[in-house]
């Protein structure tokens, strides 16, 4: 399984109250997170497979595994088209 991990360069970002605010330097744009966003946030910066980011959904939240791997497809979507995760 393939690694997936935020990007190091030009990326500051920290966990207020359960969600994640961040910076991202080289566009000089703000960005959010809600709390399920938060948990898929932290995985990526340790890096973290796919398989784990549904099954962190699936235990954090007690949702179905379908929908779970939507909602992650969904934010990792969002993370590539801001450019926010490594190559």
């Amino acid at each position: 399984m393939t690694e997936l991990r935020l990007r190091s360069d030009d990326l500051s970002w920290r966990e207020l109250d359960g969600e994640i605010v961040a910076l991202d330097g080289g566009k000089s744009v703000y960005l959010g997170t809600n709390r399920t966003g938060a948990l898929l946030w932290q995985r990526l910066a340790a890096g973290a497979t796919h398989d784990d980011l549904v099954g962190a959904l699936v235990d954090a939240f007690d949702v179905e595994r379908d929908q779970a791997r939507c909602d992650v497809d969904s934010f990792l979507g969002e993370l590539r088209t801001n450019g926010l995760l490594e190559s």
